[in-house]
């Protein structure tokens, strides 16, 4: 297969409009803008397939959040049937700038923090990243203490008593924090041994997950004989303005809890054999595993109710009621694989990245993720998940909003802009094409700092005054990420129009 000619000399398309250096051209000279781990991935080396990106959104959609996902929307007044069309649709939203930002990693092989550059410039680029960065972190230290719970339950049943009651250290036993130690452990031990690993290891979690949901639907429906009385219940909110009042910042808090990854896709698609390849496997994979997955959560805890007089709808919790040790065994290796499928994947791979990009010279992918791993612990985020309204209205919400607002700015510079066309090398030399005025983009940035206002600066309930942040932003907070990814995107391309002849003519 011939390959095509190079616009410059520096780097080479291929028929199938995938692009990588010019092995025959200059190496990328060492800097402080790349390393190893930032440089684009040859060609011979984007092997993932479909079933490689389908297999990474199961293993990244089922996990314990998901899970618990309707039941937050279920306790703020939504019937089961509103609260997992909620979700679908959410996920056909986010589908869509996930693609978008997905198509760069395929086209150039490159990650998330490079990709940036061309908007925000070479420096710049490390304030959309930091922001993802900084969102991770606290994810992962959410999905990494989950995890940990799951050990300290599950092992309890096994190990008895005295396991569940050992001696409190810092209001919980020394036996939990042993078991999110040892979670954190088996994180790290993975992602050490780099991205070929974790696809290896999503190839498998993916379908064993999958048998661990429909075992404990199974295990329940028996118990139950049949389900429960929750698929009946009708929704405390009708169809009128009650519901919708409560539909549009859900749907955005929704569209939030997926929003990180629209932004680091690259991280991943970067190894993609082909466009067609990443578009179908996320297609395939993101919405209707999330859907199906919140529709198999509804229904294993219409069971619990019949079963035990009330829903309980932490799975960790619900399997730490079976009695077969055997049950209690596979339950919880399930709820590991499934903590960390997703887990690595979104939450320790992105601020690995991220960080690199901070300070290439001296911080690689494996240094990136250790030192997530070590803010995740500092943090102390199962507060968040405490109350439904926290979590999908403020943090969620919140989050959504801010990441909305990069993924706006990325999006109309690569495709309304650039007509997704960059000078690959570029992307990595001081002084070049997207250095703008020492390495930042101000349009870039205009655009991300009033987006975000816009987004999230009416922002109300739980920490946030009742009359939000600036109260006459307030009727936008419950929009935040349609919002910040609309601001955005309009505010740069309107600053950038005067660029767009030059920015369109690359390649």
């Amino acid at each position: 297969m011939a390959d095509a000619a190079t616009t410059d000399g520096r780097q080479r398309q291929h028929p199938d409009g995938r692009v990588e250096l010019d092995p025959s051209a200059e190496e990328l000279p060492p800097n402080g803008f790349t390393n190893d781990d930032l440089r684009p991935v040859p060609v011979a080396r984007r092997t993932w397939s479909t079933y490689n990106f389908l297999a990474l959104w199961v293993g990244m959609a089922h996990n314990i959040p998901s899970w618990t996902l309707a039941s937050g929307l279920v306790a703020l007044g939504m019937d089961w049937k509103q609260a997992v069309l909620t979700i679908a649709l959410a996920n056909l939203i986010v589908l869509v700038p996930m693609l978008l930002t997905g198509h760069a990693g395929t086209k150039y092989g490159i990650p998330f923090p490079v990709f940036a550059r061309a908007a925000f410039g070479l420096r710049g680029a490390n304030l959309p990243a930091l922001v993802r960065a900084a969102v991770a972190c606290a994810w992962f230290g959410i999905q990494t203490w989950i995890g940990g719970e799951g050990i300290f339950l599950l092992a309890g049943k096994l190990l008895g008593e005295s396991w569940r009651t050992a001696g409190e250290f810092g209001g919980y036993p020394w036996t939990q924090w042993l078991s999110f130690l040892l979670f954190w452990l088996v994180e790290m031990a993975i992602i050490a041994r780099g991205m070929e690993t974790l696809r290896r290891f999503e190839n498998w979690a993916a379908p064993f997950v999958i048998v661990g949901a429909l075992a404990l639907l199974a295990w329940i429906t028996v118990k139950a004989g049949g389900f429960g009385p929750l698929l009946d219940q009708p929704s405390r909110l009708g169809w009128d303005g009650d519901f919708w009042k409560v539909f549009f910042p859900a749907l955005m808090g929704m569209i939030g809890f997926w929003s990180t990854l629209s932004l680091n896709i690259p991280d991943f698609t970067r190894f993609g054999g082909s466009q067609r390849a990443q578009i179908r496997g996320q297609a395939l994979g993101l919405p209707t595993t999330m859907t199906l997955f919140a529709l198999l959560s509804v229904l294993v805890t219409s069971g619990s109710q019949a079963v035990y007089g009330k829903p309980v709808w932490d799975p960790i919790e619900l399997a730490a009621k079976m009695e077969n040790p055997v049950g209690i065994l596979f339950a919880l290796l399930t709820v590991l694989v499934a903590t960390l499928s997703v887990n690595i994947a979104a939450n320790v791979v992105s601020p690995a990245y991220d960080l690199a990009n901070l300070v290439p010279r001296f911080v690689n992918f494996r240094t990136g993720a250790l030192v997530t791993g070590v803010v995740g612990i500092a943090i102390f985020p199962w507060k968040l998940i405490s109350d439904p309204h926290v979590y999908i209205f403020t943090w969620l919400g919140v989050v959504g909003g801010l990441l909305g607002t990069v993924a706006g700015v990325l999006i109309a510079d690569y495709w309304v802009l650039r007509r997704t066309r960059l000078q690959l090398a570029e992307l990595y030399r001081p002084g070049g094409a997207y250095w703008y005025a020492g390495g930042w983009n101000w349009r870039a940035v205009v655009a991300l700092v009033v987006g975000g206002v816009l987004a999230v600066g009416g922002s109300y309930g739980g920490p946030f005054p009742t009359g939000g942040l600036l109260p006459a932003l307030k009727p936008l907070a419950d929009y935040g990420w349609a919002v910040g990814f609309g601001a955005a995107l309009v505010l740069y391309v309107a600053l950038s129009w005067g660029r767009r002849a030059g920015a369109a003519a690359e390649g």
